[in-house]
């Protein structure tokens, strides 16, 4: 910067000037920002998601996932994307492979075509389209019955009374805990099926 009498400044000097404190070094890997950031998400979820927190997510590309030990897969049914990227991202590090759509229909495609292979179904309540995650929920648990169907809702703090008895409800804000608790679960354990 000049002085006040216009010189310009000395560019001789050999030592660098800092990195401003938000930049990222460029060796930093995309699991170490991940790490980071889901070592944070269980305090901001209960305030909601701040919108750069949500916008980092939505840009950040996951490295090549290491192979699947499972064929079985968990389908995420969110209209909101950030949520449904958060979501994914976290069952991404389960055993099971993830599919997401915004929309019930969208989902009942995608049990048509994976049916048997489908082990979580993970759904809110609200969805873009004519059917909601009740409805969806009372399909899936009728046509695949073995299909685990967890459903949740940032609207209603108790359980639906129109929800089928074998699904599972979890108010949101939900904690990153329960939906793994629910993925180990949908691999381990045999759904009932409740006439």
């Amino acid at each position: 910067m000049p002085d006040l009498k216009g010189t310009p400044p000395d560019r001789s000097s050999s030592t660098r000037p800092a990195a401003p404190a938000d930049t990222l070094s460029p060796g930093l890997s995309l699991d170490r920002i991940g790490q980071a950031l889901a070592a944070f998400y269980d305090d901001l979820i209960a305030e909601g998601v701040p919108e750069h927190l949500a916008s980092l997510v939505r840009n950040v590309r996951p490295e090549p996932a290491a192979p699947v030990k499972s064929d079985r897969v968990a389908l995420v049914v969110e209209d909101d994307e950030a949520t449904r990227q958060l979501a994914e991202a976290l069952l991404s590090d389960t055993d099971l492979g993830v599919i997401g759509c915004d929309n019930a229909e969208a989902a009942l495609a995608i049990m048509q075509e994976q049916g048997g292979r489908v082990a979580l179904v993970f759904a809110d309540v609200r969805l873009a389209g004519p059917m909601d995650g009740l409805q969806l929920a009372a399909a899936i648990t009728l046509l695949w019955p073995t299909a685990r169907m967890v459903v949740t809702s940032g609207r209603k703090a108790e359980r639906p009374a129109n929800l089928p008895p074998q699904a599972v409800f979890i108010p949101k804000p939900w904690r990153p805990f329960d939906l793994l608790v629910e993925a180990e679960r949908a691999t381990t354990e045999r759904q009932p099926i409740v006439p």
